[in-house]
């Protein structure tokens, strides 16, 4: 089996879970943060809609400098709508999709940096930088997300099974 047949099938997954998610976001509580070094609720939804991108560059590019030397550095952007949110969300689930629908095995297992002001900070295979720069990491921030969502009282869906809001199973 390749791996990126291993793979698809759990990017589906995780982008179906996290798109239940970022459904339930309250349109009127983007601003709201649990704590002051905390993110904003769309600031953290938004980072997951953009994760995605991250596996699309792993697979497309050598390395990515967050932070290169006389260059802008990278900041992510905060969505001011659940709309915008889930139309990101869905455009870089679709890149990251076929961008590894179309890698093959020997292009997956090639290394791939990540590093600021052109300094390494890390240096994996494709491989590695897609289970965990990017699912491992969707699946945290998930996480993270349904405690905001459980902070202001919105139920939540289920993810690997039923929620305690969700008893009739995942949809």
């Amino acid at each position: 089996m390749a791996i990126k047949d291993a793979l698809l099938p759990e990017l589906e997954q995780e982008a179906a879970a996290t798109r239940r998610m970022l459904e339930r976001l309250p349109e009127d509580k983007l601003d709201w943060k649990p704590a002051e070094k905390s993110m904003t609720l769309s600031r953290l939804a938004t980072h997951l809609a953009e994760l995605p991108t991250w596996g699309h560059q792993a697979l497309i590019t050598e390395e990515l400098d967050i932070n290169p030397p006389g260059g802008e550095p990278y900041v992510g952007e905060q969505l001011k709508s659940v709309s915008e949110i889930l139309e990101m969300f869905e455009a870089n689930v679709e890149k990251f999709r076929d961008a590894l629908a179309s890698t093959d095995d020997e292009a997956i297992m090639q290394p791939w940096t990540l590093k600021a002001a052109g300094q390494d900070i890390f240096t994996l295979p494709r491989v590695g930088v897609i289970r965990g720069m990017v699912m491992n990491h969707q699946i945290h921030h998930r996480g993270q997300l349904s405690v905001y969502l459980r902070l202001l009282d919105v139920p939540l869906p289920g993810t690997y099974g039923p929620s305690a809001d969700d008893t009739m199973g995942m949809r």
